[in-house]
């Protein structure tokens, strides 16, 4: 019966772990720390075109405004900051960086 117990509380934990990565405050602790570090990574010229935006009802929505040269800046950091987010955080901005990847693509074309 410990066992069963000790497993519980594991997978019980596991579970709030990665439920809590995904937390609207989680999220913009994410956000202002990537920012940050990138306006800080970005030539002079690109630091006021790099902006981030909470939408004050939808909290889990952002609304990333940056400049298309400023975009490689941000995927660096996102990459940098990877191994120290919580696991679903780090899906989360694995996908961020697929869309910004696509939509780059897409003004490429």
């Amino acid at each position: 019966m410990a066992i069963i117990n000790h497993m519980m509380k594991k997978l019980d934990t596991d579970v709030l772990n990665l439920k809590e990565g995904l937390h609207p405050e989680n999220l913009s602790y994410w956000y202002d720390k990537i920012i940050k570090e990138t306006i800080d990574m970005a030539p002079p010229w690109l630091q006021d075109k790099i902006k981030i935006k909470q939408d004050p009802i939808l909290t889990m929505k952002f609304n990333l405004d940056i400049s298309k040269r400023a975009v490689r800046y941000f995927m660096i950091v996102v990459d940098n900051n990877l191994d120290d987010m919580p696991y679903s955080t780090k899906l989360y901005f694995l996908k961020v960086q697929e869309i910004m990847g696509t939509e780059m693509d897409k003004s490429l074309v």
